[in-house]
């Protein structure tokens, strides 16, 4: 499909540069095949049911924006997926001041450059040893904000907690699962009240996913790949959830991308380790989820033809239309929507 059908306008001022306090203060659109709803994050539990199943990422980001010199030159990276112990892929600013052989030097911390790649990527050897890695990112790093927050303000300590969910323990992401960011106890409790179960995944999210789509045609874009983990004990609770007449309500793209990757074809979810580069757009027929929590999408983003795929391009196109006029607040610090497919998931839930 040609890149444009997945453009739209958005007004500057819809951009949320902090998020709503508290975090389930957050606003809702439901978005139906036929209906818009305008409702809020603590409705939640009214909008599902007993049975139904969360899936929530458990990834932590990790303060992987460097700044540091290689020489007499500044640069920059943002570390976006772990190569083993201490090699890193990530993206560099100004990239072409980075070749195989250089030093990077930030603060007390050195990287000797391994590889250029396409786009302005780097594999970047740290000179510290592995249980050590985390640390050195900690005393020399920042959060990773996006560009659409970062190049509009200065990013604080007050991002340290505000941009991890609830759920944050598995140390990797380079970029928060967005929509876990809503969750808060009293939410959480009112969704267990409710008889709403909740199970946890594992996918570190990389910053290749939020990067523009520079293509024109979707079938000349390149996903990267990103680390995920689905434990068998929760694949066969998800599977005897379906079964039993529940819903699987994916929290986030990336709980949805990793489902779906991990999903047989009959939409049974199998156990799954490793990495995926899955690139979701319309006319895929999804298996493992039957909704979807997500925040608002950047225009021409692989996550908007993502959430096109499910709720259909069209709608969401109007769905969007209806959230600018309606002055909802849009990407990772921003509102949420609850999606509805299209058409039914393989082997989900009819209701």
């Amino acid at each position: 499909m040609r890149v444009d059908a997945f453009d739209f306008h958005l007004p500057e001022d819809r951009i949320a540069l902090r998020p709503a306090e508290p975090r389930d203060a957050a606003r809702l659109l439901v978005v139906r095949p036929d209906e818009l709803l305008d409702r809020g994050v603590l409705d939640l539990p009214d909008l599902l049911g007993p049975g139904d199943v969360l899936v929530v990422n458990n990834t932590r980001v990790i303060p992987s924006r460097l700044h540091g010199r290689r020489g007499e030159a500044r640069v920059e990276v943002t570390l976006h997926k772990s190569e083993g112990g201490t090699v890193w892929a990530a993206f560099a600013r100004p990239a072409r001041k980075c070749r195989p052989g250089d030093t990077l030097v930030f603060g007390d911390l050195c990287a000797q450059v391994v590889e250029r790649r396409a786009g302005g990527e780097v594999v970047l050897a740290f000179d510290c040893a592995d249980d050590q890695m985390m640390a050195a990112l900690e005393a020399h790093g920042e959060m990773p904000l996006p560009p659409y927050i970062a190049g509009r303000r200065a990013v604080d300590t007050k991002d340290d907690s505000d941009y991890q969910t609830a759920f944050a323990a598995e140390a990797g992401a380079v970029a928060a699962p967005t929509a876990g960011l809503h969750f808060t106890d009293r939410l959480l409790a009112a969704l267990a009240a409710r008889g709403v179960g909740r199970e946890e995944v594992t996918l570190h999210v990389g910053a290749g996913t939020f990067l523009p789509v520079k293509a024109e045609d979707t079938d000349a874009h390149v996903m990267h790949a990103e680390w995920g983990r689905v434990p068998r004990a929760v694949a066969e609770r998800l599977t005897a959830a379906r079964a039993a007449g529940g819903r699987v309500v994916a929290v986030g793209t990336t709980s949805l991308r990793l489902l779906e990757s991990a999903a047989d074809q009959a939409g049974r979810i199998q156990p799954f380790e490793g990495d995926t580069d899955i690139f979701i757009t319309p006319g895929y027929r999804f298996r493992a989820i039957d909704r979807l929590m997500t925040n608002f999408h950047l225009p021409r983003s692989t996550l908007f033809m993502l959430v096109s795929a499910f709720s259909g391009l069209d709608r969401m196109q109007s769905a969007y239309a209806h959230a600018v006029a309606e002055r909802y607040r849009f990407y990772s610090y921003g509102d949420a929507c609850l999606l509805h497919p299209s058409t039914p998931s393989v082997g989900g839930a009819g209701r």
